[in-house]
């Protein structure tokens, strides 16, 4: 079994879903992971295969990962 995961990457993204519930707009990363989630349901709007919803949950998980990795 492949061990790549760390465990501390997933320790950073609850502790930064929780302060975004928190903080809400005031949180520094709330708006970037709002934008890249506009940007992939506008990403989407273009593309005849992948639904608005999903584009939208794409670009938000791509911007929230950006935010959390180091």
């Amino acid at each position: 079994m492949n061990q790549n995961k760390d465990p501390n990457l997933i320790d950073e993204a609850k502790t930064e879903i929780s302060g975004m519930a928190k903080g809400g707009m005031q949180h520094p990363s709330t708006k970037p992971v709002l934008a890249g989630a506009a940007i992939g349901a506008l990403g989407a709007a273009l593309l005849p295969v992948i639904t608005w919803p999903v584009g939208l949950a794409v670009g938000a998980g791509f911007a929230f990962y950006n935010r959390i990795k180091r």
